[in-house]
């Protein structure tokens, strides 16, 4: 492991790196309709990526029962098992139909879409519209609150089902089906019953409905800038507001020297301890890195997106490729236990390459190519990030208009 002089010095030299010169005209891919294959940069062939991407889908969703985290239901039902805690998460549920999308699987996608919308979605009270983060497998509730990045994953992911293959009869009639969700998500409170899953007037996506807090990990620019586009016409502006909201929030919640985020943050970016030590660098805060590239390649809309991902990337190349911790505190201090190597963290830190340039990109690329999907109690979450990693690189991960 690196010591401590190491980890130092990345912190202090992190926040000079920076190649924006050399990414000076980049337009993003919804400006310009074309997608990077980093992949492909990287010095691998179309044959081999393709056949990357396909072994994935097949491990993943028809493998084995230790690889496998898709399960079908009767005629017309599927649901994603978070195989560690072995249950349904609206996490789960919401990612399964953002792959499937991208892989253009309808199949699978109405199954899931089927199973959330009987089984996880809330038809009335003070949480109408939204869906149950937890289930058990067989439809019973494991909790009747909402987690926001479903909701997010949901509506974006039938966006694209209804750009992609078009509206059918309810309920695969997408595109009204989304609206109903982001218009509940930012509208609950209008009646007085329930809380909105965004502090509307900071424009910043909530932890939970309830909470004064947030996941920095939640905040997905990208998708508002499209739901800025499509959601209804008189929240369009709301939208268009919280993807500028959250990319500043974000620099808030990044740490200036070593690019980590914490799991929780309040609203001005401030490390949050609630239910555990979720004031570090651990599972949730993966998915920043990754969610920062995902929006630099789609609208390229800030800079900073830039130095940050060479940022993270130079820490986690100090720290050691195959070497480094899962967890950290941000500013760098590797915590005990967590000296493993996480499949999703891998993938996030080289899905960070969609907005990094320069030389640590190739090793960040080469070390998730190394990676097969994870097998074992813990599959889950890794899986479905190892997947988001393999779409974005092999510019498979794309907006449908």
């Amino acid at each position: 492991m690196v010591g401590p002089e190491e980890v130092k010095q990345v912190k202090e030299e992190a926040t000079e790196v920076s190649y924006i010169d050399s990414l000076e005209g980049y337009k993003g891919a919804y400006e310009t309709k074309e997608y990077r294959n980093v992949f492909l940069e990287c010095g691998y062939s179309e044959e081999q990526i393709n056949t990357k991407l396909n072994n994935a889908w097949d491990s993943i969703f028809y493998g084995g029962e230790s690889t496998r985290i898709y399960y079908e239901v009767g005629e017309n039902e599927a649901y994603i098992l978070d195989t560690g805690n072995l249950d349904v998460r609206s996490e789960g549920m919401s990612y399964g139909m953002m792959i499937c999308v991208q892989m253009n699987k309808k199949e699978e996608f109405d199954r899931l879409w089927r199973w959330a919308k009987t089984h996880m979605q809330i038809e009335s009270g003070a949480n109408e519209g939204y869906f149950r983060w937890s289930m058990d497998p067989d439809g019973t509730p494991k909790s009747h609150g909402p987690a926001p990045d479903g909701e997010e994953y949901f509506a974006l992911s039938l966006f694209f089902a209804s750009n992609r293959w078009g509206d059918g009869e309810a309920p695969y009639d997408y595109s009204e089906q989304a609206r109903y969700i982001l218009r509940q998500a930012i509208h609950q409170e209008d009646d007085g019953m329930g809380r909105n899953m965004w502090e509307v007037e900071k424009k910043l996506i909530k932890f939970v409905p309830d909470s004064l807090f947030t996941d920095p990990s939640y905040h997905l620019p990208h998708f508002y800038e499209l739901f800025a586009l499509w959601a209804d016409e008189e929240d369009r502006q709301f939208w268009k507001e919280a993807a500028t909201a959250s990319r500043e929030y974000l620099k808030l919640a990044c740490h200036p020297k070593t690019g980590l985020a914490p799991d929780y943050a309040t609203y001005e970016g401030e490390p949050v301890e609630y239910n555990g030590p979720h004031n570090l660098f651990m599972s949730d805060a993966y998915r920043v890195a990754g969610n920062i590239g995902l929006d630099y390649m789609w609208f390229a809309a800030d800079p900073w997106q830039i130095e940050q991902s060479n940022r993270i990337q130079a820490f986690f190349i100090v720290q050691g490729i195959g070497r480094h911790y899962s967890n950290y505190s941000i500013d760098g201090e590797p915590q005990p236990g967590s000296d493993y190597q996480s499949t999703g963290l891998v993938a996030m830190n080289a899905m960070a390459s969609l907005a990094a340039y320069g030389p640590n990109v190739k090793p960040m690329v080469d070390d998730l190519w190394r990676k097969a999907p994870a097998v074992g109690k813990w599959r889950y979450y890794d899986d479905c990030l190892y997947f988001f990693s393999l779409l974005a690189l092999s510019g498979n991960y794309r907006i449908w208009e």
